[in-house]
């Protein structure tokens, strides 16, 4: 997975939850209203609700063990190839400290 579609991915799910969020609180500020429709209505907004929690849910738990796999891949990198890997680093840190130094 590319660190740029686990970014969108990581964004689009706090977003979500900031849609769960509101959707709750306006069910709250709703509970007083009277009505035969509004009542159906809370019910299934509410029925929505618990679904998309559960389907956020699902979708953390993917993005974690993804996250997860990624990092044990690295690590088995490094603990194969532990020379490569120095190199590697201090090859990017060479880079970086160039690109810093010209500012």
């Amino acid at each position: 997975m590319s660190e740029m579609s686990q970014v969108t991915k990581e964004k689009l799910i706090a977003d979500f939850k900031v849609v769960v969020s509101d959707a709750e609180e306006l069910l709250r500020a709703t509970a007083g209203q009277a009505g035969e429709k509004v009542g159906d209505l809370r019910n299934k907004a509410q029925d929505h609700l618990a679904s998309a929690k559960a389907k956020l849910a699902e979708a953390e738990a993917v993005l974690v063990d993804k996250a997860k796999q990624v990092g044990r891949a690295a690590d088995d990198y490094v603990q194969d190839n532990p020379w490569r890997s120095v190199g590697v680093a201090a090859g990017i840190g060479l880079l970086v400290g160039l690109l810093i130094g010209r500012r």
